[in-house]
């Protein structure tokens, strides 16, 4: 017998509820795999934790599960510390493809006492090249911080700690390309990257250092109970004078500012007001 429409509709309401629960605090065990790494990858904390290694032969790396469309991704982390010249540590959103999206957290490591750099990146249809780096108001190696990224149909919003860093909104209409119809998973890895990383690669990494450690813990994932995106944030007077402060005071570069990549000018989105 078929059930009435309205109960349903409960039904169904609930299910996404119920799957709203399990997202909103993610497990290791049960929401990630280890994906690389042959052993340098470990969960820790009974699932609420987990840890990265880079050394002379490998790095190492996890992934989600689950693909998403849209959503808000937080994670904490601890990144390496010490001298972690040429060490790359990553959380990022990625779908598959040569015609992939991705939205991008890197974190560069530096000689000891060197600030580290946080490089972001917007790509869409496999098209990038829309940097933005900043230098961190505190020591990202002594404790864990809270490294968010919110997806939405109308913007993509990097968060640090609550506050947003770079807003990327959705200038579709204007011929900017956007990611807006592949889902992606969350990606983390610890890598080698001396070649670039460090001050432009000019600083190696040390070996004898090595084993390279960073940390992650409470991965949590906020998805609306209909599957339309619950973390849309639109960002008050305090917000947005926060980001107005991380732009002024701690990013170091801006592709919408380099002229030198760019000769033609800066591109639309460039153009238009980010709030």
């Amino acid at each position: 017998m078929a059930l009435p429409q309205p109960l349903l509709s409960k039904l169904a309401f609930l299910s996404s509820f119920l799957a709203l629960i399990s997202f909103a605090a993610a497990d290791f065990y049960r929401d990630a795999e280890i994906t690389w790494g042959d052993g340098r990858a470990k969960i820790l904390e009974g699932g609420r934790g987990l840890s990265l290694s880079l050394d002379q032969s490998s790095g190492s790396g996890f992934q989600s599960k689950k693909e998403f469309l849209f959503g808000r991704f937080d994670m904490q982390l601890k990144l390496v510390p010490g001298n972690s010249a040429g060490t790359v540590t990553t959380f990022y959103l990625s779908s598959q493809g040569p015609g992939h999206d991705e939205i991008d957290f890197e974190f560069l490591g530096n000689s000891t006492g060197e600030p580290y750099t946080v490089h972001t990146n917007v790509y869409s249809q496999g098209k990038g090249d829309k940097e933005q780096q900043f230098h961190l108001w505190f020591d990202p190696t002594a404790a864990f911080h809270t490294y968010s990224i919110v997806w939405s149909p109308s913007k993509i919003i990097f968060l640090v700690d609550s506050s947003p860093t770079r807003v990327f909104k959705n200038h579709n209409s204007s011929g900017v390309a956007y990611p807006m119809k592949q889902p992606m998973r969350v990606y983390c890895s610890l890598w080698n990257a001396d070649d670039w990383a460090t001050q432009g690669g000019r600083v190696k990494t040390d070996w004898a250092h090595a084993p390279f450690t960073a940390y992650y813990r409470d991965f949590r994932i906020d998805l609306c109970a209909d599957g339309t995106p619950c973390a849309t944030q639109e960002l008050d007077g305090k917000a947005r004078n926060r980001l107005r402060w991380v732009q002024q005071e701690h990013m170091i570069y801006n592709y919408c500012a380099d002229s030198n990549r760019f000769p033609q000018g800066p591109s639309i989105e460039c153009q238009k007001s980010i709030f």
